[in-house]
């Protein structure tokens, strides 16, 4: 949902991030601002090098050049496991759940990285925990049920449960609403906007364009690795070279 016109608080930064694997250029001098309580989204075709960049600010792959700043700290050379402590948290185009266990485990693992930082009450797990399950539509799910009784799109939703669960300072969202009906597409809606009132910034991957343009305040198109253009919605439809490439060219956007 696109937050209101207010002051907000610089959250994630990238400056000149690239990565190269060999000869190929994956992410070609990215730069990005992303803001407190702000949705940001990230299109382009596949290949565009879209989940690279996710890979890159989660350390799961080493920026060749390029600085990322979390909440003013450089991060650029911390491992995945520290920047997830600081507040980086993710979901990937398949759900990443625990196999052989329970829901309840399966989201309490958000609840524990949150409590490395600030233990909370747990009145007050309970509390975040009731309300993100309602905006998956998951309130009625028996929390001791194997995680394999969920459907697809429910354990899709569950990921992104606990992932908010974790208290990030940034979302990174890898196509979410991949493969789900448009009720499921309804309950990302919300999840994301339970994200932007408690003021994480949401970076989000997807190719639902009416998703994209209608809950995005800003967005960067990518091509091959290299940035078109970053602007509002509005202004990326209006762009020229967005249109040909993307929207208006027939290919996936």
């Amino acid at each position: 949902m696109k937050s209101a016109s207010k002051e907000k608080k610089l959250i994630l930064q990238l400056s000149d991030v690239c990565k190269r694997f060999g000869g190929v250029v994956a992410a070609d001098q990215i730069t990005l601002e992303l803001y407190g309580g702000e949705t940001f989204g990230l299109i382009g075709p596949n290949g565009a090098g879209k989940t690279t960049l996710l890979n890159l600010i989660t350390g799961i792959y080493a920026s060749s050049s390029g600085t990322i700043m979390l909440n003013g700290k450089n991060i650029t050379k911390l491992p995945t496991h520290k920047r997830a402590r600081l507040g980086i948290a993710r979901t990937f185009q398949h759900p990443r759940l625990l196999d052989g266990c329970d829901i309840r485990t399966n989201i309490l693992m958000g609840v524990d990285l949150a409590n490395k930082r600030k233990r909370k009450s747990e009145e007050e797990v309970g509390k975040d925990m009731g309300m993100l399950l309602e905006c998956a539509g998951l309130q009625n799910v028996n929390l001791e049920d194997s995680i394999e009784k969920l459907s697809y799109g429910q354990q899709k939703m569950l990921e992104i449960v606990r992932a908010l669960l974790s208290e990030p300072a940034v979302l990174l969202l890898d196509e979410p609403a991949a493969g789900l009906n448009e009720k499921e597409m309804e309950y990302i809606v919300r999840l994301i906007q339970a994200a932007v009132e408690k003021e994480i910034a949401v970076l989000l991957i997807e190719h639902a364009m009416d998703l994209v343009m209608g809950i995005c305040d800003r967005l960067t198109v990518l091509n091959f690795g290299h940035q078109i253009t970053t602007g509002t919605p509005e202004e990326v439809q209006a762009n020229e070279e967005v249109i040909a490439a993307y929207l208006g060219g027939g290919n996936d956007a």
